[in-house]
């Protein structure tokens, strides 16, 4: 603290404000250059670099120092800042330098095993084992920044409006729904377990049933499943509930969060009211329920056009209830070759897609596979409904109402990103709103809530829980952020016998919905309020605004792709007393795979031992 304390700002911000001052600052050494008479230094911390040079006038102890620096290096620097002789416009700091009169090194570094920049070419293996190298490049320092920013917003906001910020436990218990839960064993009572939790929902309605009328909270979670992009097992979410307000009113709130936000951490005025579009018209327009606005690319249906086609593929689908689909994409005639376009259609088969149909639309004529099957009528009607202006590539694919939607999400999501249509730092905001209540899982076999078995149905819905609930739809939204899910909510259900009716069409027997939801069922015959609420993935959200890819880059310590974490060595064995002291016993066929665990572990930390070896025996 005693260094902190005297430091005058930091490196990035030593600008030309500073010129013809003393300042003192603390960093790491990201350069050093010496020219003999000059030694510049290149000092970094959090906000940036800045320029320091020590020469020969400043005396041979300070530039013996000066020269001794390495790489990563920590150093404490004096001295005064000074116009550049070159400027460097690419620098914030670019315009002065600091005259070095002191450097004090108050920790030396090894080599590291990879350069501290942007662009260095390391595998994410190694970038997780030595994160805190990989947290100092200034893209990641950038993007942990942003996120901090939109907590700062979120807290302000709620403050503002009236919310209570209220912690929900992490110890809970399991619940058959969703993902697979992360357990924690009791030692007090052997055999039981806790459940982290993969949401805080029915606490957060449980805080309405008590008259918190406006709860909020940062809320970390925790699901047990297969991870990709932007999911992690450990994730956190803004979560929001309010009593007595309808749809709208979430909404409303929901969205001057999001202004404030997208005003305070990237100085954009956000429009509002924020587009809505009905789940049915996202569904048909762009395959999925998160669709991308920034670029056009609609579906479009054809079956009026080719229902009577003598293609039987095209018809014979429209004839079996199925659809004939197609995107068009400019300029992809001369861009994808058959063989690219044949690699999609061997993609779209994880969809259970027969095959992906093609013509390109050329110097007024349509070529390709499916050309000779068009009639002249087809070819003006595909012209119309397209409106063809030449260069074109038109895939269609025909099949079940769900295959062809998957399918060509995946189409349009590709070809846009191939094409380079998607605008850069554009951010398209949109409500999909009139949910189907239940949705069918093909993997497990059975209906399943759309989003999650404590959302009301619509007055019409409400009907249809007793003669066809599978038709119902729900009062429930999601907020799409250029074609992420970046939230979802729903008014819930305040009722308990609309809560039975909905545990029942799911599949509940009434001893088990009892089971696992009986203090909910008690609490909503205890006058529970209307209420609704909303939950945003902030993870998700901070990916988007810093532009990564990968949610992993906005997370400080993240867990890796298969879900292990390399830097403490995660999840790992424990010793045998800890399972004696719970109960637990690790069944002989996973117990090769606990020594092979074991031995990995060592193996890791004796080479970590070696390479670092600095302790005397």
């Amino acid at each position: 603290m005693e260094h902190m304390d005297k430091r005058t700002d930091y490196c990035g911000n030593i600008t030309s404000k500073y010129e013809g001052q003393e300042v003192t600052l603390f960093g790491w050494v990201q350069r050093v250059r010496n020219l003999g008479n000059l030694i510049f230094i290149d000092l970094r911390d959090r906000e940036g670099l800045v320029q320091v040079v020590v020469n020969k006038d400043s005396g041979q102890e300070l530039m013996d120092v000066a020269d001794s620096l390495g790489n990563e290096y920590v150093v404490e620097v004096k001295g005064k800042v000074v116009r550049r002789s070159s400027i460097n416009p690419d620098m914030k700091t670019g315009e002065v330098e600091v005259d070095a009169r002191e450097i004090v090194v108050l920790n030396e570094a090894q080599n590291p095993p990879f350069e501290i920049k942007n662009d260095v070419e390391i595998s994410e293996q190694t970038r997780l084992k030595y994160r805190y190298l990989d947290l100092r490049r200034p893209t990641l320092q950038n993007a942990i920044i942003l996120r901090s920013k939109i907590l700062r917003a979120t807290h302000e906001f709620f403050d503002e409006n009236g919310f209570i910020d209220i912690e929900t436990p992490i110890l809970g218990k399991s619940s058959p729904e969703g993902a697979r839960d992360y357990l924690v064993p009791s030692r007090i009572y052997p055999g039981s377990f806790y459940a982290l939790p993969q949401s805080p929902q029915l606490f957060k309605q449980l805080l309405m049933g008590a008259g918190f009328d406006k709860y909020y909270q940062l809320a970390r979670c925790f699901r047990d499943e297969d991870l990709r992009g932007d999911r992690q097992p450990e994730f956190t979410q803004i979560d929001m509930e309010t009593s007595f307000l309808d749809e709208q009113g979430v909404q409303d709130y929901t969205e001057g969060l999001l202004k404030k936000v997208m005003k305070d951490v990237m100085n954009i005025d956000l429009p509002t009211p924020i587009r809505r579009m009905s789940w049915q018209d996202s569904m048909d327009l762009y395959g999925c329920d998160k669709p991308d606005l920034r670029y056009d690319m609609h579906i479009h249906d054809l079956n009026e056009i080719f229902k009577d086609s003598d293609f039987k593929v095209f018809s014979g689908a429209i004839a079996d209830g199925g659809h004939v689909r197609a995107i068009a994409v400019k300029n992809g005639a001369k861009e994808y070759s058959r063989k690219k376009i044949e690699e999609k259609q061997d993609y779209i088969k994880r969809y259970h897609a027969k095959g992906l149909a093609w013509v390109k639309f050329e110097d007024g004529e349509f070529s390709g596979p499916v050309s000779r099957f068009l009639t002249d009528a087809n070819k003006e009607a595909l012209k119309k409904e397209f409106e063809l202006e030449g260069e074109e590539l038109i895939v269609f694919v025909a099949d079940k109402w769900k295959v062809v939607c998957d399918s060509l999400n995946y189409l349009r999501r590709s070809f846009a990103k191939e094409t380079g249509i998607i605008p850069k730092n554009t951010y398209e905001f949109v409500w999909i709103v009139d949910w189907p209540l239940f949705e069918y899982d093909e993997g497990l076999g059975r209906w399943i809530a759309a989003h999650h078995p404590f959302t009301m149905p619509d007055d019409e819905g409400i009907k249809l829980l007793d003669t066809d609930p599978h038709a119902a739809h729900a009062r429930s939204y999601d907020i799409v952020l250029n074609g992420d899910e970046l939230g979802g909510g729903s008014i819930r259900i305040h009722k308990r016998s609309i809560q039975e009716k909905m545990l029942k069409a799911l599949g509940f027997s009434k001893k088990r919905a009892y089971e696992q939801f009986g203090y909910l069922m008690d609490a909503l015959d205890m006058g529970f309020p209307p209420h609704a609420g909303l939950a945003i993935g902030l993870d998700r959200f901070a990916m988007l605004l810093a532009g990564k890819d990968n949610i992993r880059d906005v997370l400080a310590f993240p867990k890796n792709a298969s879900a292990s974490e390399p830097m403490m060595h995660a999840p790992a064995p424990v010793a045998e007393q800890q399972l004696n002291d719970l109960g637990i016993e690790v069944e002989e066929q996973y117990l090769d795979s606990v020594h092979e665990t074991e031995k990995r572990l060592e193996k890791e930390a004796q080479e970590d031992a070696d390479q670092n070896a600095t302790w005397e025996d």
